[in-house]
């Protein structure tokens, strides 16, 4: 005779045993299984639906993988980490799995208070700039004129960052140009040249579909974008140190060289002849 209550108990390890089954069909049909579902935060903003996944052969292997920087390289002062970032490849993972990737080639250091051209200037400190207070690695995105974003990692010291100019493109260059041309505004929808896609802080937060959602983020631990250490070259690359782009009212600050970028690059945004030739006497 079967009780009640055991009608019960078998009805329960049915539907659990159903309810695993569907699970581990889902993850299953799933192009990227479980552990690479994309993070609530994730910005969808403007996405292509045309291209497929472009996954990189990193991203194949578990988070803690040797390519992926860690806390310990932020963890430094801004002028040596705004050098260290050129060479280095970022990398920014779609909703849909589609990586882009480009080497960093352009960067600037504000040095917290002291800097006159730094937000954090005075050690003012606000809702909208407390990333550069928080601990190294950490994203501070901004928004200039009302429309576009610039993007800066907090580096060793309150207040001072770095902030990324300039990519080399090197993966996810067509969803790229699609991100360019859907969130230009007021432009002529032309198409943009490989080295239009990225030299500009404006332009490489537009190509990489970044915004203001990932303000505060930990460039070490996001899911989202991360750094990863770039191939060795054949020579180490030359670095250019100038003045940095649009602080004129910074003062005796704004002629101190800490803008830097690879030499020869055609991904700059901002070329300086007269500090090239300089560093070369």
């Amino acid at each position: 005779v079967v009780t009640p209550t055991l009608q019960m108990k078998n009805w329960s390890r049915w539907m659990g045993q159903k309810k695993q089954r569907l699970a581990e069909a889902e993850q299953l049909q799933s192009p990227s299984g479980a552990a690479q579902t994309p993070s609530p935060k994730d910005p969808c903003v403007g996405l292509p639906t045309t291209l497929g996944p472009q996954r990189s052969i990193y991203f194949s292997r578990p988070m803690g993988h040797l390519t992926r920087l860690g806390s310990e390289f932020f963890d430094q002062p801004a002028v040596p980490l705004a050098r260290a970032f050129l060479g280095q490849v970022l990398v920014r993972r779609l909703a849909n799995g589609t990586e882009l990737r480009g080497r960093v080639v352009e960067t600037e250091a504000y040095l917290g208070p002291e800097d006159e051209a730094a937000h954090s200037r005075g050690g003012r400190q606000t809702p909208r700039n407390r990333g550069m207070f928080m601990k190294p690695g950490t994203l501070y995105v901004y928004i200039i004129y009302g429309m576009y974003f610039c993007m800066n990692i907090s580096s060793r010291g309150d207040g001072a960052c770095v902030l990324l100019r300039a990519l080399e493109p090197l993966g996810g260059l067509e969803t790229m140009r699609q991100l360019r041309t859907t969130l230009r505004k007021g432009t002529a929808c032309r198409a943009l040249k490989d080295r239009e896609l990225c030299s500009g802080p404006s332009k490489l937060c537009q190509a990489l579909a970044i915004d203001k959602s990932f303000d505060q983020r930990d460039l070490a631990q996001d899911e989202a974008m991360w750094l990863e250490r770039g191939p060795p070259g054949p020579r180490e690359p030359a670095v250019v140190a100038t003045a940095r782009v649009g602080v004129g009212y910074s003062g005796e600050w704004a002629q101190k060289p800490l803008r830097f970028y690879i030499q020869g690059s055609p991904w700059v945004s901002v070329v300086d002849r007269a500090a090239e030739r300089q560093a070369q006497a």
